[in-house]
């Protein structure tokens, strides 16, 4: 299945003025153009685009090939490319998740903002697996053991069978879409998501959605990785329908503005997120976000801009298993009647 969405009406958040389409530089998966486990902004660009340029991207499974082999799959079945990364690459850690990039994005500086709109996602195999490690997960101590289960899909497929009884519908996105962290903070694992973004997992950044980053390095340094095909909000088991996926994207600099957290857009909400160790604080980040959107963006006062998000946002637990916990919180669009 391939989900395209053309953003040229699309009412941004903030105040973009869509570009015409631009040549796509594609960046394949390869092994000189993934780092596995970690984000680092003393990491070489391995490609360059200018702000409005477009690329698409090819990425590799979370975890890498074991967990597939382990769940069924046969060799016959994984990507030349996905056993060369695998056999290549041996500097991993501490996460677990193959990123292809970083990319620089040309006019990028700390203090900028880099909109990435995330234009289409396909698959580079049928087929996906959810699992758990001995103890992972929201229930530890009730699922002391591992298991796994791959889920398999037709060419075109919106749909697969969980099982006799149970479908779900396919909705691809990148759980790990992020920018270097500052240089002082040196490598940092690719498992948390922070202020550079990272292992988000949000399962609203599907194609048609556009993601706000602050900048800490020249460039940005962006890098993408942890193909999904469907994940619930929580991601309770801490995986989800694990696959690898190619993305097509446009990146802009958005210079003047000053984000201290990760922020997105669909075509009908904004999202403000709030990412921390405890699930209580990250409800307070995602609020003041908001507030701090609705005061900056919609001009209202910040009592009414609190109000508001008690009326009208809803907060959701983007996941809860990646030691740093993620809320979102969700405004519909359609409230505002003056744009």
């Amino acid at each position: 299945m391939r989900i395209v969405v053309v953003s040229a009406g699309l009412a941004l958040w903030l105040g973009v003025t869509v570009v015409g389409q631009s040549a796509i530089q594609d960046i394949p998966l390869t092994p000189a153009n993934v780092h596995w486990g970690y984000y680092d902004a003393k990491l070489k660009p391995i490609a360059k685009v200018a702000s409005g340029g477009r690329f698409r991207i090819e990425t590799m499974v979370a975890g890498g090939l074991q967990r597939l082999r382990l769940a069924g799959v046969t060799e016959s079945e994984i990507p030349d490319a996905l056993k060369l990364v695998e056999q290549t690459v041996t500097e991993r850690g501490p996460g677990a998740h193959p990123m292809t990039g970083p990319i620089f994005v040309d006019g990028a500086a700390p203090g900028d903002v880099l909109e990435i709109r995330i234009q289409a996602i396909d698959y580079l195999h049928p087929f996906g697996v959810n699992a758990f490690a001995p103890g992972g997960g929201v229930l530890p101590d009730e699922f002391p053991y591992a298991a796994a289960k791959l889920i398999r899909w037709k060419a075109g497929a919106d749909r697969v069978t969980f099982a006799p009884g149970v479908t779900l519908p396919l909705a691809p996105f990148f759980g790990s879409i992020g920018v270097a962290p500052p240089p002082l903070a040196g490598r940092i694992s690719s498992r948390p998501p922070g202020w550079h973004g990272g292992n988000l997992d949000n399962k609203d950044l599907v194609a048609g959605t556009t993601l706000y980053l602050p900048v800490h390095v020249p460039g940005a340094l962006l890098s993408i990785g942890d193909g999904h095909a469907m994940q619930g909000d929580g991601e309770v088991t801490g995986t989800a329908l694990e696959t690898s996926l190619r993305g097509t994207f446009e990146v802009h600099v958005r210079k003047g503005l000053r984000l201290k957290w990760p922020r997105a857009e669909t075509p009908t909400h904004y999202i403000a997120m709030g990412l921390h160790e405890d699930l209580d604080e990250a409800s307070r980040l995602a609020v003041r976000e908001l507030v701090e959107f609705l005061v900056s963006e919609k001009k209202l006062s910040r009592e009414d801009a609190y109000m508001l998000c008690s009326l009208a946002a809803s907060l959701r637990v983007t996941q809860a298993v990646d030691a740093t916990k993620g809320i979102h919180a969700m405004l519909a669009k359609s409230i505002f009647t003056a744009q």
